[in-house]
């Protein structure tokens, strides 16, 4: 499986499932590779499976945070228990089984923050979201399901507007929901109950990386005193602590082809900025229910 496989088998796993993250396309395509790999030690595997991550954040367009920080707990989870097979391919065999069981936990992710979202939305509330975040989607289903009645407002999450595809999944769950300006959020702010988001990454501080005008939002939501929530799977914690935007790594900032393409990124739009613990509330993950000072310890757990 050379490098332009990998490739292509992320993609089909993002046009044939697209309700799952770039995250877990990510995982999905370590697994295939690992069982197609020729390699003839575990320490040959492990290399060849970081070249594999590297080339994945590298030379694709989706979320490279997100799929950074769910390859390296992937890569964690199957390779740090001791391995007791004197043959390499039982020891491979055992790789894969842990990759596929890694998988079946991530899956379930979502439901489980939904559970434990649901007692923070009631009858009449009024929620600010911004961008497209499945998660948050998620969220708000079952709370639908729930039978409360609620009211959503999404931001349009320009440049690429998904929050009018957001809006979309909304009303065919029978949601209501409006579509304002990005530039509306802060007039928008005194009418809402609490902000609800997604996020592309937690990072060590607490902090999140996610769509472009998250912190501007963050910001008006602690100037109105509103809860700012957070609602994000595991495998989105990332070894990171940036203290200021430009601290952020500029791979998580742009696209790969606008990286690639040698483009003056002072006249490029970043893509994502960072929000810092200080302006969110809580943080919704399947560990539990987190602040955000307890972020750190939760990811010394995840990567030990």
């Amino acid at each position: 499986m050379n490098n332009e496989d990998i490739v292509e088998y992320f993609e089909q796993c993002q046009i044939n499932e697209p309700e799952i993250s770039p995250a877990v396309s990510a995982i999905k395509t370590l697994i295939e590779y690992l069982n197609l790999s020729q390699a003839g030690t575990l320490k040959g595997l492990r290399e060849e499976l970081k070249e594999c991550i590297k080339w994945l954040v590298t030379q694709t367009d989706s979320s490279a945070i997100a799929v950074q920080s769910g390859c390296e707990l992937f890569l964690r989870f199957i390779t740090l228990a001791s391995l007791e097979q004197q043959d390499f391919h039982d020891c491979k065999k055992i790789l894969v089984q842990r990759g596929n069981v890694y998988l079946q936990n991530v899956a379930q992710s979502r439901h489980k923050i939904a559970r434990l979202f649901n007692p923070f939305i009631r009858d009449g509330s009024c929620i600010l979201t911004h961008s497209f975040s499945r998660v948050v989607l998620k969220v708000l289903e079952e709370a639908a399901e729930s039978k409360k009645r609620f009211n959503v407002y999404v931001t349009e999450s320009n440049p690429d507007q998904s929050g009018k595809k957001m809006a979309k999944e909304l009303e065919l769950l029978g949601i209501p929901v409006c579509v304002i300006l990005d530039a509306a959020a802060g007039y928008i702010m005194e009418k809402i109950d609490m902000v609800l988001v997604g996020a592309e990454g937690v990072v060590e501080s607490g902090g999140i990386i996610n769509k472009i005008g998250s912190y501007q939002i963050a910001t008006c939501a602690k100037v109105a005193n509103k809860p700012f929530y957070v609602v994000a799977e595991s495998f989105k914690f990332v070894r990171l602590f940036p203290l200021n935007q430009q601290d952020v790594p500029n791979e998580f900032k742009y696209k790969s082809s606008t990286l690639k393409s040698n483009t003056d990124l002072t006249q490029e739009h970043p893509l994502i900025d960072y929000t810092p613990p200080a302006n969110i509330t809580l943080l919704f993950s399947d560990p539990g229910v987190l602040t955000p000072s307890a972020v750190s310890d939760e990811l010394i757990k995840l990567y030990s």
